[in-house]
């Protein structure tokens, strides 16, 4: 699975991790379904308070006004744009998920109410370049989780389209 970040997105993480420091921030990706297998982040949310040196505790009430929103503006068409998953940071850390990562991720996916068919969890970091560095992994209902590709749009990307 591909999740295709474009510049604008990558541009708002830079910026807020930048702010954010040595501190773990994080929010929600919301996309668009564009092929078998591939999603565009169209939308993400950015909590910048919860976080701490080796922490970030998600809250609830920080995404549910934009979520809605970004349902409105897509006409509710949850087969199109939906609701991706999940975005935090490790700036002190390697790029992989916690246990308390997957455990959280586990919890969102085997949720009925939720009723994904899967979620993603991106972890972010600046590089010492000031970059945009990242993984992303894709977990299922039922315990099933597997590394997914990030790629960073360019400019002529966006163009293109």
């Amino acid at each position: 699975m591909q999740i295709l970040l474009p510049p604008e997105i990558v541009e708002r993480l830079v910026t807020a991790l930048d702010k954010a420091g040595d501190r773990e921030i994080g929010g929600i990706l919301m996309g668009e379904h564009i092929a078998e297998n591939v999603f565009r982040v169209k939308d993400l949310t950015i909590q910048r308070h919860s976080g701490s040196f080796a922490t970030f505790l998600r809250l609830v009430q920080d995404f549910l006004k934009p979520l809605r929103r970004f349902f409105h503006t897509t006409d509710n068409n949850y087969i199109r744009f939906n609701y991706l998953g999940e975005w935090h940071s490790h700036p002190s850390f390697v790029l992989m998920p916690s246990n308390k990562d997957c455990e959280t991720m586990r919890d969102i996916v085997d949720d009925p109410d939720v009723g994904a068919n899967f979620v993603v969890l991106m972890i972010v970091k600046l590089s010492e370049s000031r970059r945009l560095d990242g993984t992303m992994t894709i977990y299922q209902p039922g315990g099933r989780e597997f590394r997914g590709q990030l790629v960073q749009e360019s400019k002529d990307d966006t163009l293109a389209r």
